[in-house]
């Protein structure tokens, strides 16, 4: 259940305004250039990708109706008993103290509108007052008394929001309201689920990526959230949860840094094995109370985070929720915006009666876009690099098993028809009119036409348009794709790069190539006829995603492998050694050390210089340097105090940092220009 009063520390809103561009007439725009690249493979579409919360006050959850909507809308993961509800719900009486439970929503009823939907279920059980034994007992009459087969199991809601943190809006009767305190207890959740039923998945919950309280060491804790939960709780677990509500409409370029920080975590703190935990966006929702939610531009910005976070490796997103209810109406792009953080109407009015919603069930914008990420993404298809050259266009693109591909293009202009030129690498598209699917502002359902070419289209004002497409030649014969890569050795400036072999097709395989992503272009690093490949020329301190494909004796392709990213390093020995270390963060901002080395020749006077990763990094003040900052580059010159470095003499400077997205921590310092060694 979202709490967005309770979300100080979020980023700031974008007004809707933002999305504005001047008019233009048809003849003055200039074409968009899109890009889509087959050879820059993400995820593979899961199964569970695309999913929504159901809660117990809402009495339509479990209707044929509900059902059959969500269905349409290609929903296959439903989660309850919805959100914070799920913290004070005991499944066996059906009550939650202190909340509404509404008629016909009790555990049965919605299982029985999970199968009608054809989805599978995630139930989270209720930590904040619940037991480990009440949610063992859940388990047996879930999957071994009522055969449901219920997979995934949370163990609480946002759990972080007990208190412990100064904001509570959580129930939890624990007296110890510390992290650690809830990693024990999932501990024993865990064991006493699976001693049930050992084939269920258990999920934790963390904190998301530049999103209070992430990143927060509260008093009396050893770490963060996400470290203490990890570090205790990790063998038991499964898969971790995260929650999100960007509370604005452009913030899917957060997505990629926020998945991966999380992985750097997980592999960090979770023990051995830590490779097999998943990760499941269990709520996500566009707007907030002053944004809006159920209007076009909800729709686009939910399209696109979809596609964001799956094609970055999520195996759920689920929308909070199906049915929520009226909030402040707003006028947004010449639709009235409920504010109502639901896919479907509630048919709810204003408290004075003065408004009320469209008919029960009506869905609302973001419901079209759910339902065209369904037609876009179908399971078992594989995520592929898109790009444009229009800030107000976005594209995502995905490769099916049949050798088909789907573009998915966004057009976030309230005002503006974009026309787009599409450039393909690694696939050439069929000749004529493709398949197109289109929703557009107001607009009550998706269209299908067959229009426009593989290599123009154009994009309505505030719509999101699918483009399929057949291959101009039979995709039969070629290699299966190589496995998954790994990455062993790596250096600041080298790393080897070993796959499991593909399977031939008609064709003995001649040879694998590693291709680099380099944003929707590829840059092949090198080629092997077996499997491995060691790569020079590195640049240290970079993140690369690779993928490897194989070419058979006749020149046919496989597909992409599945991507590999690492990080390379900063040499293992310079003549400057630079350790930079957190001292404090709030979760928008941190105060940085960084002390400094000198392993060569004495020195009179330095610079020391590291540029910010991303774009929504800077520096807010510095000590012990003169500090500015030009452009993304920062510089720190000695003071008159500090300016002389002996052989083997240290100095320490410090920094505060303000970020408002994921924290991406610079890992690349030079002294004087050259580039130090980092511990």
């Amino acid at each position: 259940m979202p709490r967005f009063a309770l979300r100080a520390a979020s980023a700031a809103l974008l007004t809707l305004t933002a999305l504005n561009v001047p008019a233009a007439h048809a003849d003055e725009v200039t074409p968009v250039a899109v890009t889509v690249n087959a050879r820059a493979a993400l995820a593979i579409v899961p199964e569970t990708g695309i999913g929504t919360n159901h809660a117990i006050w809402d009495t339509n959850l479990g209707t044929n109706a509900t059902a059959d909507l969500l269905k349409d809308a290609g929903v296959k993961l439903l989660r309850y008993p919805g959100g914070s509800y799920s913290d004070i719900y005991h499944w066996a009486t059906h009550t939650a103290p202190g909340g509404y439970v509404a008629p016909n929503t009790d555990f049965d009823t919605f299982m029985n509108g999970v199968r009608r939907t054809g989805a599978q279920a995630m139930v989270t059980a209720n930590y904040g007052t619940g037991t480990a034994d009440e949610a063992a007992a859940w388990v047996r009459q879930a999957n071994i008394t009522k055969g449901y087969g219920v997979k995934y199991w949370e163990i609480g809601n946002e759990n972080y929001g007990n208190g412990h943190y100064g904001s509570a809006w959580e129930a939890d009767d624990h007296a110890d309201k510390s992290p650690a305190e809830y990693a024990r207890h999932v501990v024993t959740y865990a064991d006493a689920m699976k001693a049930v039923d050992p084939t269920i998945k258990i999920g934790a919950v963390l904190t998301t990526a530049a999103n209070w309280p992430d990143a927060i060491v509260a008093d009396g804790d050893d770490g963060t959230w996400n470290k203490t939960v990890l570090s205790i709780a990790g063998p038991k677990i499964d898969f971790v949860i995260l929650h999100w509500y960007p509370g604005a409409l452009d913030k899917a370029a957060h997505v990629p840094d926020m998945i991966q920080l999380t992985r750097q975590q997980i592999a960090k703190y979770a023990g051995p094995g830590s490779e097999r935990i998943g990760m499941a966006m269990t709520e996500f929702n566009t707007g907030s109370s002053s944004v809006g939610s159920t209007t076009q531009p909800s729709a686009l910005a939910a399209a696109d985070a979809y596609a964001t976070l799956l094609a970055n490796g999520v195996f759920t997103v689920d929308w909070w929720n199906v049915h929520n209810g009226i909030g402040n109406i707003t006028q947004v792009e010449g639709q009235t915006d409920y504010g109502d953080f639901g896919l479907l109407s509630s048919g709810t009015c204003t408290s004075d009666g003065s408004v009320c919603e469209p008919q029960l069930n009506t869905p609302f914008a973001p419901y079209y876009a759910l339902q065209m990420m369904g037609k876009f993404a179908r399971p078992g298809d594989q995520f592929i690099r898109a790009a444009t050259g229009q800030a107000k266009v976005t594209a995502h693109a995905a490769r099916r098993p049949d050798g088909d591909l789907a573009v998915l293009l966004i057009n976030t202009s309230s005002d503006t028809s974009y026309p787009v030129t599409i450039g393909y690498s690694g696939f050439s598209p069929a000749s004529g009119a493709p398949t197109v699917l289109t929703h557009t502002n107001g607009a009550t359902s998706i269209t299908g036409s067959t229009a426009g070419s593989a290599t123009s289209q154009t994009l309505p004002p505030l719509s999101m348009t699918t483009v399929v497409l057949h291959p101009a030649t039979p995709q039969t014969g070629r290699p299966g794709a190589p496995g998954q890569p790994t990455a062993t050795d790596v250096t600041d400036r080298a790393a080897t790069i070993s796959w499991p072999a593909a399977s031939p097709g008609a064709r003995p395989i001649a040879k694998y190539e590693l291709h680099r992503q380099n944003g929707a272009i590829s840059e092949q690093l090198g080629e092997s006829t077996g499997t491995s490949l060691t790569v020079s020329n590195l640049t240290p301190g970079t993140r690369y995603t690779l993928n490897v494909i194989a070419r058979d004796t006749g020149g046919g392709v496989s597909w992409a492998s599945p991507p590999l990213t690492f990080t390379t390093g900063t040499p293992a020995s310079s003549s400057c050694t630079v350790r930079l270390t957190v001292q404090t963060d709030w979760a928008s901002g941190y105060v940085g050390a960084i002390e400094v080395t000198n392993n060569g020749a004495p020195m009179n006077g330095w610079t020391l210089a590291f540029t910010w990763p991303r774009t929504w990094q800077s520096l807010g003040s510095g000590w012990n340097a003169t500090w500015t900052q030009n452009g993304p580059d920062v510089k720190a010159v000695n003071e008159p105090g500090n300016g002389s470095l002996p052989t083997g003499a240290s100095t320490t400077i410090g920094f505060v940092g303000n970020y408002s997205g994921p924290n991406v921590l610079p890992a690349v310092f030079t002294l004087n220009g050259t580039v130090c060694a980092t511990r």
